[in-house]
């Protein structure tokens, strides 16, 4: 596809110009302060007063993922969908094998569920449940098909949770093939032991989920997993961080020089746990691990956005329905399905909260939510980067334009919103991909199926 966009203000990580953008076979292969179209360009973009920046990239979603007895309710058709609707170009989604199953047997099953049904471009990280022989050799084998990436989890014990060897052992093969160790930090013992407590003086609702979570079990796991990753020489990146206490660690790893990386999501930057105690089993819909945080920990996230401690914005995107699949847990807090819609959300929410209010630059938006994680995870220079030679994944950005979120006109296929009734200014105009037009004003276009897997180069440092 061969686009023209003009007039518009290029917003990179580093710079903001006006500029035309052309885009040809997909790539982008000219930016200058004017350019004529030509007969080869079989549309034209006017972005006059518009800004032009970089597709998102999120590089943690879960579409289609089987989970405490349910599935989550976006497949790749519809959660690629929405990305597409809310600025959102390339998404990477996680490979949970079972125990014992073949890593590369896991990832042809993954790579299924997205054949044929996503819109956007999409890579994976693969998690690992348990270390051996088998799994070593089979890191070394998706590494090779360009998953470079490999995520562990210090909670949910008895199910994802891997032990403090285990870890250390996945930190030193990842280290041998040029791969990233991404880690769910909470104590898994601490939650367990809090929940037995819970329940045994019957404090089930919805509400108490977050006490079964403290801000201490993040803390105390991000302390031991920046421990345990200085112990075997290997960077690391830490998934959705919620709170001040996990922030300080990364903070004093990084003064100390130490490789570590990490990402928080708008959930925990416009929300906090007070929706815990005010809704009743309504609760269940911010039911996540972790979760909401208590007032003040917003705050210190957004410090740690503008001052470089946090390098991503990501949604761990994980829908549920309210009713037919959170409510498995009316009467039982550890039955509520954990996680919540926002793939489609995170562009506008961050621009809006963030940018508008003054908290982060235009050009700290590009970098937290495209540049940095296309570098992070070996999507550079390709996606992440309006720059000759770039894919052409590009958002004409309104930021003038209102708009409000509800489950009424989301594109993800969930009965309820996380952010119902959060305002909304500053909306896409026109989302493209490769150069294809894929939403126009806040709506679907592009098909399904026309979304390309993407082998990810082995990481090389995200600074």
């Amino acid at each position: 596809m061969n686009t023209l966009i003009r007039n518009g203000i290029v917003i990179t990580a580093q710079e903001t110009f006006r500029a035309d953008v052309r885009i040809r076979h997909g790539v982008i292969v000219e930016i200058a302060a004017s350019i004529d179209a030509g007969p080869g360009d079989a549309s034209v973009v006017d972005a006059e007063g518009l800004f032009v920046m970089p597709g998102g990239v999120d590089v943690h979603t879960h579409l289609d993922m089987p989970f405490m007895g349910t599935v989550s309710s976006d497949d790749f058709e519809t959660g690629t969908a929405a990305a597409a609707a809310g600025g959102t170009t390339t998404i990477i989604d996680f490979v949970i094998p079972g125990r014992a199953q073949p890593l590369t047997e896991a990832l042809e099953g993954w790579q299924e569920k997205a054949r044929g049904k996503a819109m956007v471009d999409y890579g994976f990280h693969m998690a690992l449940v348990e270390y051996n022989d088998q799994v070593a050799a089979g890191m070394a084998e998706v590494v090779a098909k360009g998953v470079t990436s490999f995520k562990c989890f210090l909670a949910y014990k008895g199910a994802l949770m891997v032990e403090d060897h285990e870890f250390l052992d996945v930190l030193a093969t990842a280290r041998k093939h040029g791969a990233l160790v991404q880690v769910h930090a909470e104590n898994g013992d601490m939650l367990d032991w809090l929940t037995a407590k819970l329940r045994e003086e019957g404090k089930l609702e919805a509400r108490y989920h977050a006490e079964a979570h403290p801000e201490v079990a993040e803390g105390e796991a991000v302390s031991r997993a920046i421990a345990l990753a200085g112990v075997a020489d290997q960077p690391l990146y830490i998934v959705h961080l919620s709170c001040g206490d996990g922030l300080d660690w990364i903070r004093l790893a990084r003064a100390q020089g130490q490789e570590v990386y990490c990402e928080t999501c708008p959930q925990y930057l416009v929300l906090d746990s007070s929706v815990y105690q005010e809704n009743g089993f309504e609760a269940a819909k911010w039911v996540m691990s972790p979760p909401l945080r208590e007032e003040g920990n917003p705050e210190d996230l957004w410090a740690g956005l503008r001052d470089g401690s946090i390098q991503c914005l990501a949604t761990d995107h994980c829908s549920f329905n309210f009713e037919g699949q959170k409510d498995m847990g009316r009467d039982d807090f550890t039955k509520i399905p954990n996680g919540a819609p926002g793939v489609g959300d995170r562009m506008n929410i961050v621009w809006t909260a963030g940018v508008n209010s003054g908290l982060i630059t235009p050009n700290r938006f590009v970098e937290l939510t495209a540049t940095n994680p296309a570098r992070l995870f070996g999507l550079a220079p390709r996606k992440g980067s309006i720059a000759v030679g770039a894919d052409g994944d590009v958002i004409v950005f309104d930021p003038k334009k209102e708009g409000m979120i509800s489950a009424k006109t989301s594109k993800h296929r969930c009965d309820y919103s996380a952010f119902e009734g959060f305002s909304l200014m500053g909306l896409p105009e026109v989302v493209l991909s490769r150069g294809e037009v894929i939403a126009r004003d806040g709506e679907v276009v592009g098909k399904p199926g026309r979304g390309e897997f993407l082998p990810r180069a082995p990481f090389s440092g995200g600074e």
